[in-house]
């Protein structure tokens, strides 16, 4: 789980390099199976990046930009 959330939060970071000079908002990956047999425990951490992702919205978002989370199944 801990090795999740660490990918997570470096794909966050390396999609966002590049929306520094890119037109808002910014996209972030959310890289979990929606499907197959990690669906059930992976649904939980999809939910937790979306929330995380809307609450930094509400605080302004990133660089003046607001995220938005581009979800997809790897399978």
């Amino acid at each position: 789980m801990k090795t999740t959330i660490a990918l997570a939060t470096a794909l966050a970071t390396l999609t966002s390099l590049p929306a520094m000079a890119a037109d808002c908002p910014i996209k972030v990956g959310v890289l979990h199976s929606l499907s197959g047999t990690m669906a059930i425990s992976e649904t939980t951490l999809k939910d937790t990046m979306l929330m995380l992702i809307d609450q930094q919205n509400a605080k302004g978002g990133v660089l003046g930009c607001q995220l938005e989370a581009v979800v997809v199944d790897p399978a």
